[in-house]
């Protein structure tokens, strides 16, 4: 473990209770992704492969963060993290079990399933926000690029472990012993946030704040492009392009016509791309751009595009790997993008508005795409959001960099001149670029 103080001051891994979080919260994440993948397919299974159903219980499970998303980040300015985190995990561990008890014991249904899903996602809109902006609370500002990319980095490495394992364990036990499972994994997070230090020294000193209301936040993204920009992308990208919770299980079992072993490998290579992307960004030392975020949001509708051409199950599984480095890439320059440029007091309600727009769309999304699969095929599903995908990117760079000249045009001085009245004029200061 010596060797973690010798990594640079700008990594978040010398941190200790960094460290501790990130342990739990990964452990945590393998849960979570086990539990994700056996419930897509106890509902392909309880409802004859229906991927309507699947669209809808994921719709209800991302309802919440469209309903109370920005009360999330409200309640994230407005009291102590850990305090907050401590319950929703708490919440979301019984959701877990109760889940766990009703399949194991035979009597799991639809509408129950719908419901639990809804539970789950109102723990989730409260928990997002104060458990991203609790990050910048572990770390300081220089190691905060890090921190958020090394955070992608353990979701992502569960998401790659997590959903390999349940399809293992569908296959030799059932889908309720993986809900159980997924209930003792809260344990390691809850247990990382008790043994965090609150006198630390990479703890910021923060003073309780008065007022918080979620029209502070929406102002200050309105007048920072650099929160704008990557909110904007995301609204999109996150509601029609990342689907792949619904997408790869169609694929694999009304395409390919696997098993669940199959679809576990399939959520694995995305996953893994994913980490591997994540654990560069985290060691990649320079500080997240707008020109980086809407470049990579380009490869990552096209490497879509290509993925629903995919002839066969090989070439489909290689390329959801490149596809999830992308994919992660955009989602964490964009959370980094945030993060650096939100002031303190606002981060939560900012990251709440962020989280909205990345999960709060899903609602739309999931059923859509539960929808276009029944009636053109889960192909086109694929096809259809990475064109959309690309298209915003597109779109918003040609946008923001006819901003950007406009403002550079507008703030040039004037040329010198022996006029009085000219003279007279005050300077306009040139605005910063994005």
């Amino acid at each position: 473990m010596s060797a973690v103080f010798r990594l640079p001051v700008t990594h978040a891994l010398a941190v200790p209770d960094f460290r501790r979080y990130l342990i739990g919260q990964l452990i945590s994440n393998i849960g979570t992704w086990m539990q994700r993948a056996a419930q897509d397919l106890l509902v392909l299974h309880t409802t004859g492969n229906s991927g309507s159903a699947v669209g809808i219980v994921t719709a209800l499970q991302f309802l919440p963060q469209t309903l109370l998303g920005l009360t999330g980040g409200v309640l994230a300015d407005r009291y102590p993290k850990r305090r907050t985190l401590l319950l929703t995990q708490t919440a979301m561990a019984a959701q877990s079990l109760l889940l766990g008890l009703l399949t194991v014991n035979g009597a799991v249904n639809l509408p129950s399933l719908y419901a639990l899903a809804f539970a789950l996602g109102t723990a989730t809109a409260v928990d997002s926000p104060a458990r991203n902006a609790y990050i910048g609370e572990l770390v300081s500002h220089e190691r905060t690029a890090s921190a958020v990319s090394l955070n992608a980095a353990q979701f992502n490495m569960a998401r790659a472990v997590g959903p390999a394992l349940a399809g293992l364990t569908v296959a030799a036990f059932g889908t309720g012993p993986v809900f159980l499972l997924n209930t003792a994994s809260y344990l390691a997070v809850l247990h990382g946030l008790f043994t965090i230090r609150t006198d630390a020294p990479d703890v910021p000193v923060r003073t309780r704040p008065g007022r918080t209301r979620a029209r502070e936040a929406l102002r200050h993204i309105a007048t920072t492009p650099e929160l704008l920009l990557p909110i904007s992308l995301i609204a999109f990208v996150g509601t029609f392009g990342l689907n792949f919770q619904v997408t790869i299980s169609l694929v694999a079992i009304t395409v390919f016509h696997t098993g669940a072993a199959a679809f576990g490998y399939l959520s694995a290579a995305y996953a893994l791309g994913s980490l591997l992307g994540a654990i560069y960004w985290a060691n990649h030392g320079k500080p997240p751009t707008a020109r980086r975020l809407t470049s990579t949001t380009i490869g990552f509708g096209a490497l879509e595009v290509a993925q629903g051409l995919m002839p066969s199950y090989g070439s489909f599984l290689v390329l959801l790997f490149l596809t999830g480095c992308a994919a992660v890439t955009v989602t964490t320059t964009a959370n980094a993008l945030i993060q650096l440029h939100a002031a303190p007091p606002l981060r939560g309600r900012v990251l709440s508005v962020y989280f909205l727009v990345l999960l709060g769309g899903t609602p739309v999304g999931a059923p859509l795409v539960g929808l276009v699969s029944d009636t053109l095929g889960a192909r086109f599903t694929l096809v259809l959001g990475g064109v959309i995908s690309l298209i915003t990117a597109l779109a918003l760079s040609a946008s923001f960099a006819s901003r950007r000249r406009r403002r550079i045009r507008i703030t040039e001085p004037a040329p010198a001149t022996s006029s009085p009245v000219a003279s007279a004029r005050p300077k306009r200061q040139r605005q910063p670029d994005l």
